[in-house]
């Protein structure tokens, strides 16, 4: 390893103009890599997560919710560029009903329910450098989400990749924005802090904070959540979910043996032969939905104590420079994740939810359902389920990006009658389709074409 990778990171975030707080997290970090630290949590030191109250079950009362969601903000990660479907600016700008997209059914959900509680909730983004310009042009729509004194968004910070053989900064002339990366959403803390952002809610007199991704359109602002959530007196609560058969690969609360904190096992922080009783549903039922609820004194006072720096488990991610060229310099992403702070709160819980507070969007599958008829549109801008959604796999070949994905899918089909829908090959689908039962569209090896009000079943089209 080199001697002076550190001071070099740290001498390339400084001259970019990153806050000094973000240097510090990133140094915390670096030591952590550099000492062969890989953020791992073997199955034999955790025991599972059970007994976790539901949401369904929960006596709230409704006057004590109204008083907890009037000091209540809305915090959204805005980070992300969607680039797994080929979008190279904010995925909260995809379409999703219509031409209203991820955005503006979030500005609605806030403007909704600030009429119907007479709660203030601001709304504040965590924007990427990336995200930022397209992000707020797209809000100046909705001029009446302004609260005054308060930001609209605050920007996540930025950090070098390294060198995968000497943790060195990575250089790439051929384009240097790609010599950078974002710490992952676990520097949602660090950047509240040194932007200012904390401070500003906390002296505009805002106690909560609710934090969810930008594509789950499911975390709209409950007010019998955040009654609960300030009853217990917590410092910090995550919403957990059943896991399903879909959802074996992703991150899992599960209790730590040594103390009996909750802690958070990302996918990433499992072992090779820990995987099967990492992916066992029965065993670890719970997932991490990433809706959090924050109490803002107590995270303040944490971070203060801490210098902003929380003690985040490091969570390495090996890349390549370039994401779309396998053969460019190999490089380690330092990353944290947001949920993974619920073991530094003394006193964190958590509560079970339904799936309709996760709708998440990862691919052009996802999009295709949250776009049909399996979903309808509520008077408060939620998106609700009028049926189990069927398992969609679309031909990536054809499908993956969002650009392909519109010109061959214009219209969604009526997916409420079906249970799966397996695409392969190039098929540009007409209006008024129906798609039931385990539909099947083979590839006929040329491109071709659903007529407008076909059906589509497990035999093809009808």
């Amino acid at each position: 390893m080199s001697a002076d990778g550190l001071a070099r990171a740290r001498h390339k975030m400084h001259d970019a103009g990153v806050p000094p707080t973000a240097v510090d997290a990133f140094a915390r970090f670096y030591g952590l890599l550099e000492s062969g630290e890989t953020g791992i949590i073997a199955e034999r030191d955790v025991t599972p997560l059970t007994r976790v109250p539901h949401l369904a079950d929960l006596d709230v009362d409704e006057e004590a919710g109204r008083r907890a969601l009037a000091v209540t903000a809305v915090l959204k990660l805005n980070g992300g560029l969607g680039t797994s479907m080929g979008m190279d600016r904010a995925k909260s700008l995809l379409r999703v009903r219509g031409e209203r997209t991820f955005l503006d059914l979030i500005a609605e959900q806030v403007l909704v329910a600030r009429a119907t509680t007479g709660a203030r909730l601001p709304l504040v983004l965590m924007d990427s450098f990336r995200t930022r310009d397209d992000t707020l042009a797209a809000l100046a729509a909705y001029p009446d989400l302004r609260i005054d004194g308060l930001p609209l968004d605050f920007v996540q910070n930025r950090e070098p990749k390294l060198r995968a053989d000497d943790l060195t900064p990575v250089e790439w002339p051929a384009d240097p924005d790609l010599e950078w990366c974002p710490p992952g959403h676990g520097d949602l803390y660090t950047a509240l802090y040194a932007s200012g952002t904390l401070t500003a809610l906390l002296d505009a007199g805002f106690r909560y904070a609710t934090v969810s991704n930008s594509d789950n359109l499911g975390a709209a602002p409950d007010a019998r959540i955040a009654g609960w959530f300030a009853g217990t007196g917590a410092p910090f609560a995550a919403e957990v979910a059943r896991r399903t058969p879909a959802d074996r690969k992703g991150g899992h609360l599960v209790v730590r043996a040594a103390d009996g904190r909750i802690v958070l096992r990302e996918t990433a922080q499992t072992r090779p032969e820990d995987a099967d009783a990492a992916a066992d549903i029965a065993t670890h039922p719970y997932f991490n939905t990433n809706n959090l609820w924050l109490d803002l004194r107590a995270l303040a006072a944490e971070l203060e104590r801490s210098g902003g720096v929380l003690d985040l488990p490091l969570i390495p991610n090996d890349k390549t420079v370039d994401p779309t060229d396998p053969t460019s310099t190999p490089v380690v992403q330092i990353e944290s994740a947001m949920g993974a702070a619920i073991e530094v709160f003394d006193g964190a819980v958590v509560l079970e939810v339904d799936r309709s507070r996760f709708l998440p969007v990862k691919t052009t599958n996802d999009l295709l359902v949250l776009r049909s008829d399996v979903y309808r549109l509520t008077d408060d801008q939620r998106l609700v389920a009028t049926a189990d959604a069927p398992y969609v796999d679309l031909d990536p070949a054809h499908f993956k990006t969002i650009g392909a994905f519109d010109q061959r899918l214009p219209t969604a089909p009526s997916l409420v009658d079906a249970t799966s829908l397996r695409v392969r090959g190039d098929w540009t689908f007409g209006r008024g389709v129906a798609v039931v039962g385990d539909a099947v569209l083979a590839d006929p090896g040329t491109p071709s074409t659903v007529p407008d009000g076909a059906r589509v079943g497990p035999t093809g089209i009808a």
